[in-house]
C-alpha cells in the first residue's frame, strides 16, 4: 500500500513539522502539507488531519492546565460553520486558486499583527478565527495561523495548549465531516497513523528549544511561523 520511501519522506517532513508545532503551537501542516502533497496527493488532507489531532495529547499532557477554556469555546463555536464551509469548497473547489487566497488572508493577517494595535481576544475576533481557521484546515491541513495571531501575546504555554485543544476538537469534526461528505478514504486514515512515530519523535526533539521560546520569543516565532504557512499555500498553488 505504501512504499518505505514514500513513508520515510512523508515521515521526515511529519517530524520536522512536529518540532516546529510542539514548540510554537502550531506549524505540522506548514512543514508537512507541501511535502506530502508532491509525494503523494492522495494522503491530503486526511492524513495530517489525523497526525494534527492525535500530536496535541502530548502537549496537553504537561500543559493541560494553560488552556484558555472560555476562549476556547468562543473558537469552537465558530469552527462549527468553519468546518461545513471547508468541506464544501473541497468538494466544490478542488483546485488551487483557493489555496492561493487563503494563503494571501494569512499574509494580511501576519502584516496587520505586525502593527502596534493588539487585537483583543473577544467573543467576536475569537468565534471569527475559529471559523477561519476550520476552513484553513479542512482544505488545507493548515489551521493554526488565524488561532494563533489572536494568542500570539498570552504566553507560549497558553498558546500550545489552548491551540492543542483546539486541533484536536477540531481535526475530529474535520474527519467526520468529510467523511459524511464522502471525501474521507480510508488509504489516507492509515497512512496518517503509519506516520505517528516519525511525529513523536519530533516532539521529543522539541523539549529544548521550548525552553528557548518560552522566555519572550513566542511571538516573532508565531509571525514567521504563519508567513511561512502562506508562503508554503502559495506555492502549492502554483505547482
Amino acid at each position: 500500500m505504501f512504499s518505505y520511501q514514500l513513508l520515510l519522506v512523508v515521515g521526515i517532513a511529519a517530524c520536522v513539522g512536529a518540532l516546529v508545532q510542539s514548540c510554537v503551537g502550531f506549524g505540522l501542516g506548514v512543514v508537512a502539507a507541501p511535502v506530502i502533497t508532491v509525494a503523494d496527493p492522495s494522503l491530503m488532507p486526511a492524513s495530517l488531519l489525523v497526525i494534527n489531532g492525535l500530536l496535541p495529547l502530548l502537549t496537553l499532557a504537561s500543559e493541560w492546565k494553560h488552556i484558555d477554556f472560555r476562549g476556547l469555546g468562543w473558537a469552537l463555536l465558530g469552527r462549527i460553520p468553519g468546518t461545513i464551509c471547508g468541506v464544501w469548497l473541497v468538494a466544490a473547489f478542488p483546485g488551487r486558486g483557493m489555496e492561493a487566497v487563503v494563503a494571501m488572508t494569512v499574509l494580511v493577517a501576519v502584516g496587520i499583527s505586525l502593527l502596534p494595535v493588539d487585537v483583543p481576544r473577544t467573543r467576536l475576533t475569537l468565534s471569527v478565527a475559529g471559523g477561519v481557521a476550520a476552513v484553513t484546515g479542512t482544505t488545507a491541513a493548515i489551521g493554526g495561523p488565524p488561532m494563533a495571531l489572536i494568542y500570539q501575546r498570552a504566553g507560549a504555554a497558553r498558546l500550545r495548549a489552548t491551540l492543542g485543544a483546539f486541533f484536536v476538537v477540531g481535526a475530529v469534526g474535520s474527519l467526520g465531516m468529510l467523511q459524511l461528505a464522502g471525501h474521507l478514504e480510508r488509504r489516507s486514515v492509515i497512512g496518517g497513523l503509519l506516520i505517528l512515530p516519525f511525529v513523536a519523535i519530533g516532539f521529543a526533539l522539541a523539549a529544548p528549544l521550548r525552553r528557548h521560546l518560552d522566555a519572550g520569543r513566542i511571538r516573532p516565532a508565531v509571525l514567521v511561523v504563519a508567513a511561512c504557512a502562506a508562503t508554503a499555500l502559495l506555492a502549492r498553488a502554483a505547482i
